[in-house]
């Protein structure tokens, strides 16, 4: 790179003043990106259920990732990666299916819960609710969202498996009610002689003796290694195609864009609906920039992420942006942790991985087999969470007033598969045990409004 373009960068970002590197940067946004594509195939696929049309939906995944990730990187200079949620994608789609509502209405569920967000930023009351939060709550957020991360990428990969995987249905079936009853175990231990399943276990060791020996990149190199390894066995199949055109019908976004029901959706009945996408939002938002910030030193000494209204308003703006061109909510990636483990510091990263995901538009028909590949990119996920573990030293595990709302945020996030889930019941239970052992003297305003909140979440809104 030229010595000019690599000092006009050092200028911008910051770069050596936050004690990275160009080339450190650019592998953490590609680290980053690597880890998180999978999203590309994934939302669209998710939003299917709710009528939206796959190419276009696809198309509008990208566009926001791309606008998501360069707002972080030139606004808020974070190596944040931004991309429709999951999470929130699943409740728009499954989540709302019993209220019958059209995409139309449920995109303008998502531009509403964008402005709220903005406004609450902008009044830096979003901020402030966050740094209400107790240091061992912050911490217990990135404990469970690293276990969260092993989950997934142990379930994607087919290490461990549903307990009812093979079954016929009628194991299950509920004769009276015609319905299937729960199984009495949820998960159990994959098939270890399927080839996939021991290239993943393989990715995985790769990645973590790659990490131990401090190689750059590692993460990075490991899931390239695994997915080579991969194809050489014959798992993967061909694409249709390599080029596609986008902005052009199929992968034209005109099916759904700006086709958003906001007045449809200014109800009294609906107020559940934006009360959840709101405090889910919020709570992934905090969560992430919580978790990866813990992960690349970035909070201060009290667990408060520094300068934190900066990507708290870049992603109401990304979800307000998402809304309008076609998709759910999106924010900041806890995918970002990845890169950040690289050694990425600025939003210099997050620039770049906005540049791939560019690149991706174009690529749109070769994208879609590659991503099945779970066996190469799920492996990092394990990787990433196993790092971010590191956070439950961090909280105070002899004040049971203090370790006994962590743990409970930490096992629902796992047990309920959803990271709002575990954080909405640890910030309740945070203001109960406290108010119980008489301890007033550790609660302050904000904590009692975000408590409240999420009370509200479990009373009013649709938990999943």
């Amino acid at each position: 790179m030229p010595s000019g373009l690599t000092e006009f960068l050092n200028r911008r970002f910051a770069i050596t003043e936050r004690g990275s590197s160009v080339r450190t940067e650019f592998i953490g946004g590609a680290t980053t990106f690597m880890t998180m594509a999978y999203i590309i195939v994934v939302n669209p696929a998710i939003l299917s259920f709710a009528g939206f049309p796959v190419e276009p939906s696809t198309v509008a995944t990208i566009v926001t990732a791309v606008f998501g990730c360069f707002l972080m990187g030139m606004y808020a200079n974070r190596p944040l990666a931004v991309a429709p949620y999951m999470g929130e994608n699943a409740f728009i789609a499954f989540g709302l299916a019993a209220m019958a509502l059209g995409w139309e209405t449920r995109l303008g569920a998502v531009f509403v819960s964008g402005i709220a967000f903005l406004i609450l930023s902008l009044a830096k009351i979003r901020p402030w609710l966050a740094n209400s939060i107790s240091p061992s709550m912050k911490h217990s957020f990135a404990c469970g969202i690293g276990l969260f991360l092993t989950l997934i990428g142990l379930y994607q990969t087919g290490i461990v498996t549903s307990s009812v995987k093979g079954m016929p249905p009628s194991v299950l079936l509920v004769q009276e009610t015609g319905l299937l009853r729960a199984p009495d175990v949820p998960l159990k231990l994959g098939n270890f002689h399927d080839p996939q399943v021991l290239l993943a276990i393989g990715g995985f060791v790769l990645i973590v003796c790659l990490l131990y020996k401090r190689v750059k990149g590692a993460i990075l190199i490991g899931m390239a290694v695994t997915a080579a390894a991969g194809y050489l066995c014959g798992f993967g199949k061909a694409p249709s195609a390599i080029f596609g055109t986008p902005f052009v019908p199929p992968y034209d976004l005109s099916p759904i864009a700006f086709k958003l029901d906001i007045l449809g959706v200014l109800t009294i009945k609906h107020l559940p609906i934006l009360l959840t996408l709101f405090l889910m939002g919020f709570l992934d938002t905090l969560g992430t920039l919580v978790g990866v910030g813990a992960a690349g030193n970035m909070l201060d000494k009290d667990g408060n992420f520094v300068d934190v209204e900066k990507p708290m308003v870049v992603d109401a703006i990304s979800c307000i942006f998402s809304s309008l061109v076609g998709s759910s909510t999106s924010g900041a990636f806890i995918e970002s942790a990845a890169g950040v483990r690289e050694g990425a510091r600025t939003g210099l990263a997050a620039i770049i991985c906005g540049l791939l995901f560019a690149c991706c538009l174009f690529f749109i028909p070769l994208l879609e087999p590659m991503q099945k590949l779970t066996f190469a990119y799920a492996p990092a996920l394990m990787a990433v969470g196993l790092m971010m573990l590191g956070s439950i030293t961090k909280i105070d595990m002899d004040d049971l007033t203090e370790a006994t709302p962590a743990l409970a945020t930490i096992a629902m996030m796992i047990f309920s598969y959803n990271i709002a889930n575990g954080l909405t019941a640890g910030l309740v239970l945070y203001t109960v045990i406290k108010i119980g052992t008489g301890r007033f003297s550790d609660i302050n305003s904000g904590s009692i409004i975000l408590s409240l909140m999420c009370l509200a979440y479990f009373i009013f809104g649709i938990p999943h």
